[in-house]
């Protein structure tokens, strides 16, 4: 168990206290090591046997309790932690940590361990927006703390608003995120990555638009790729179902256009810049103000060219590492390498949208990366989180 991965959890006395326990169980079948610290207050909602019986590792609530070997426990939990979970984390505990008061078990493990901490606030709608909470919050966040927001609904106490525990499954994939990311060089830090990601619209009338099947999907894991490895990111995102990483600036756009626009406005502070958005090439001729009526005939459109952006970001290149993206369907190394030479760029990234577990929609890709000095990287197939973490190991391989 010595080699497992450790999230400390840390409960503290909130009516959520029992919602710990699913997360508690959700981390285990990941054969993930959960040791769990209760505060006192947090023993009178659930009985530390059932964390003990669910985490099947002994609950620590008093901090003079005998050891059950010769440690101090608040140290030996603090170095053990590779994630530290506050779930539900109360404005006690909050305020605690945040004007550095360690006087229980919990606040004194936070206080020692050096593993990312994550709270997962729970509490009262009218506490959780008092302004002291709120302050308490950023100012913890300044200092590199975490935050996964509360949800809004009826609350126990029967008022409406937020302050709920955020759902179970939520509160888990930001756990497992920190731990795969807490292995991640950062290599970036101090860097400046900009991304484009998803579809762009082309506007026919107020209620048409023609678009294509780009789900932001690559260009999301881009992101949290950079952000991991330590970079200041700024997301430039066309229409998507996705969530926006957290730690990451992004700017939502629609059209080829605002995308253009959003881009420059970043550029000349950028040092990576990395376009893998699937850009409309083209636009309507004549927009239409009004909808267009239905009739007898076809309706014929006419479309012109739309703004080129990475070429464009090609020929206003200065120290800027330039990626661009090839979707291809035929002869995918020849119009990749065209590319790469035609608009200056650095890498460019080519994939085979004809693949039917692969590309547009997709949690997987497999692509080539064409460097500007002749190499070619094939890699199989993979998650779309691995392509993004070889594009960088490519890059910084090459500086």
């Amino acid at each position: 168990m010595e080699n497992k991965r450790c999230v400390c959890i840390g409960v503290s006395g909130g009516i959520a206290a029992y919602k710990a326990l699913d997360i508690v169980s959700a981390l285990r079948k990941k054969d993930i090591d959960v040791r769990v610290i209760m505060t006192e207050s947090a023993t009178k909602f659930v009985a530390p046997l059932t964390f003990q019986s669910l985490s099947q590792n002994m609950v620590t609530t008093d901090m003079f309790a005998e050891p059950k070997a010769f440690e101090i426990q608040h140290i030996s939990l603090a170095k053990r932690a590779d994630v530290f979970l506050v779930a539900p984390a109360t404005a006690n505990i909050i305020g605690k940590v945040a004007n550095g008061i360690a006087d229980d078990m919990l606040s004194t493990t936070i206080m020692a361990t050096k593993a990312k901490v994550i709270f997962a606030p729970a509490m009262n709608t009218n506490m959780y927006e008092n302004k002291i909470v709120q302050s308490n919050i950023e100012k913890l966040k300044g200092l590199g703390y975490e935050f996964i927001e509360p949800a809004s609904g009826r609350l126990a106490c029967g008022d409406e608003g937020r302050g709920k525990l955020a759902d179970v499954n939520t509160i888990v994939e930001k756990v497992l995120d920190a731990l795969e990311s807490k292995d991640i060089p950062k290599d970036l830090l101090g860097k400046k990555v900009l991304i484009s990601a998803g579809p762009t619209y082309s506007n026919i009338d107020p209620v048409r638009f023609i678009t294509n099947k780009s789900t932001g999907k690559m260009g999301y894991y881009i992101a949290e790729e950079a952000r991991d490895r330590g970079a200041d990111v700024t997301l430039v995102s066309g229409p998507t179902n996705l969530k926006p990483p957290s730690g990451v600036k992004v700017i939502n756009i629609t059209t080829n256009e605002e995308m253009k626009e959003a881009i420059f406005e970043n550029y000349d502070d950028s040092d990576i810049v990395i376009k893998s958005a699937a850009v409309a090439d083209y636009k309507i001729k004549n927009y239409s103000n009004d909808k267009i009526k239905k009739g007898d005939g076809d309706l014929v459109l006419t479309f012109v060219r739309d703004n080129d952006i990475l070429k464009l970001l090609g020929e206003k290149k200065t120290n800027q590492i330039l990626v661009g993206f090839a979707a291809e369907s035929t002869n995918i190394s020849e119009n990749a390498r065209r590319k790469l030479e035609n608009k200056n760029l650095d890498y460019i990234v080519a994939n085979d949208i004809t693949s039917s577990d692969t590309g547009f929609g997709s949690d997987d890709n497999k692509v080539v990366i064409f460097t500007k000095d002749g190499e070619e990287i094939n890699l199989d197939k993979m998650s779309k989180r691995k392509v993004a973490s070889k594009i960088f190991d490519t890059i910084l391989r090459k500086r």
